[in-house]
């Protein structure tokens, strides 16, 4: 796999404060003030604009952004068949080819288990998980129930200039397509679905859409330049049917593009 992160997630840890000495108050001294004189700004919630407060969640803040970044290399890793289905990998080695600690690859391989794309095998690692046809086509089938609906209401409803307003994206799918990445068509085609069923305006839906459609871009249908633009014509065409109001049209094109997509 290529290397797509670089530097540790390490944060540096915020400088010690040292402990104030106790010092007796000189003979007619205010023991008050002598106390608050012993005590530093940043102790009495007090800082100037040289001494702005290190916040403790920084490192954590860091280590996500890490862990982050792993986890968008390692879903296109499934994507290009980079990481291949039935192979067990453990963080440890991962991180090494990251340039990282095993944590973050850990962090982000765990929210892969969660999204279907690999299982925890104990005290080895993590094994791309191995999908059939049937399964492939559950996911279509699913997601043909969820989102046909949907569509076939927004083409009932949305103004035909709201759909114009997505020509763009659809054409970048063309674009995409045609330099026959995988892995960037798969991210690209997302984008389209997602903001198409942005217009439901239930963020549910559309989180739940995006989860099954990621789940069906792994492991990878070796489609070729071919295949990606006929995929990505249909993005046109569906804009097109949507913004006619042609539900019976909108219908066949969403559920041929799912089995075509399976």
């Amino acid at each position: 796999m290529k290397q797509g992160v670089q530097g540790s997630p390490g944060a540096p840890a915020a400088a010690r404060v040292p402990a104030q000495q106790r010092q007796r108050p000189a003979a007619g001294a205010d023991p008050g003030r002598e106390r608050d004189a012993a005590v530093p700004d940043a102790a009495r919630g007090e800082h100037t604009h040289g001494e702005w407060p290190v916040p403790e969640s920084r490192a954590a803040v860091q280590r996500s952004s890490v862990r982050g970044q792993i986890l968008d290399a390692l879903r296109t890793a499934l994507v290009t068949g980079d990481l291949k289905p039935g192979e067990v990998y453990s963080a440890p080695v991962l991180g090494e080819r990251f340039g990282v600690s095993a944590t973050p690859v850990r962090e982000a391989m765990q929210q892969l288990a969660l999204e279907g794309a690999v299982e925890v095998v104990p005290n080895r690692g993590f094994r791309v998980v191995e999908r059939g046809a049937r399964e492939l086509a559950e996911l279509a089938e699913v997601r043909a129930l969820i989102e046909v609906p949907v569509m076939l209401r927004l083409a009932r409803t949305v103004p035909a200039e709201r759909w114009t307003e997505l020509r763009p994206l659809a054409e970048e799918t063309v674009r995409v397509a045609a330099a026959g990445c995988p892995a960037t068509y798969a991210e690209s085609d997302r984008a389209f679905h997602r903001t198409l069923l942005g217009l439901s305006g239930n963020e549910q839906l559309v989180r739940i859409a995006e989860d099954l459609h990621r789940r069906s871009q792994w492991p990878p249908v070796r489609r070729g330049r071919p295949e990606l633009l006929a995929d990505a014509a249909e993005h046109l065409a569906l804009l097109d049917a949507l913004a006619s109001g042609d539900v019976e049209r909108v219908r066949g094109l969403v559920g041929g593009h799912f089995a075509g997509a399976a």
